[in-house]
């Protein structure tokens, strides 16, 4: 899998946000986009996604020497941020069939294993609405790091958790990451310390 970014930019009204990136994002490599709070690495990462376009620019998806339409790549990517919400009126086994309707899961891992995984046997049967923020997070993680995609995007992955859930992302990183193209949304060297390769935004303002 392959992503390439020529000359790409984003504004909101006059206001450039960033422009002009080249850059080539590669499987089997692990990237940070940093940058301060309100510095475009969130906006940056949608326009990856494909969720936001791009004002400027070209973005080119490639798999296998093929390449992939914007509105299909979702279908080759998973993504963990703040800003995504689990439903909450679900319980956290509904939740995790619910999300692999749509996505296959990774090395086969069932429901049992993923609660497992989160330490949360206990809240399995419990109503997201009931999760504390820390929680919620390790299961958007989770979700994220056992979806069976060759693209994993990170925004701002340990918001919320506290030492032990950083030692426990350290081991979703170690564990899930392995040729599969990665890139990390952080100001935090923690989260993004075993990336190869930095991209900073304030380069291209």
């Amino acid at each position: 899998m392959k992503i390439t970014l020529a000359k790409i930019g984003r504004r909101f009204n006059r206001e450039w946000i960033f422009k002009n990136i080249d850059y080539t994002f590669e499987k089997g490599k692990s990237y940070a986009i940093l940058g301060i709070n309100g510095s475009g690495k969130s906006t940056l990462l949608q326009v990856i996604s494909g969720s936001l376009s791009q004002s400027t620019g070209e973005i080119n998806y490639i798999l296998d020497d093929k390449n992939i339409e914007t509105d299909a790549v979702f279908n080759y990517l998973a993504l963990s941020a703040p800003y995504l919400e689990l439903i909450e009126e679900f319980t956290l086994t509904e939740v995790l069939s619910f999300h692999f309707e749509f996505k296959k899961r990774l090395n086969s891992i069932n429901n049992q294993e993923l609660i497992a995984l989160l330490n949360m046997e206990s809240s399995k049967n419990k109503q997201i609405k009931y999760f504390s923020s820390g929680m919620k997070q390790r299961v958007k993680l989770a979700l994220a790091f056992c979806s069976d995609t060759p693209i994993l995007l990170l925004d701002e992955p340990t918001s919320n958790l506290d030492e032990e859930g950083i030692a426990w992302y350290h081991s979703l990183v170690s564990k899930f990451t392995n040729n599969r193209l990665v890139i990390v949304c952080s100001n935090q060297a923690h989260e993004y310390s075993f990336c190869q390769e930095q991209i900073r935004i304030s380069d291209f303002k």
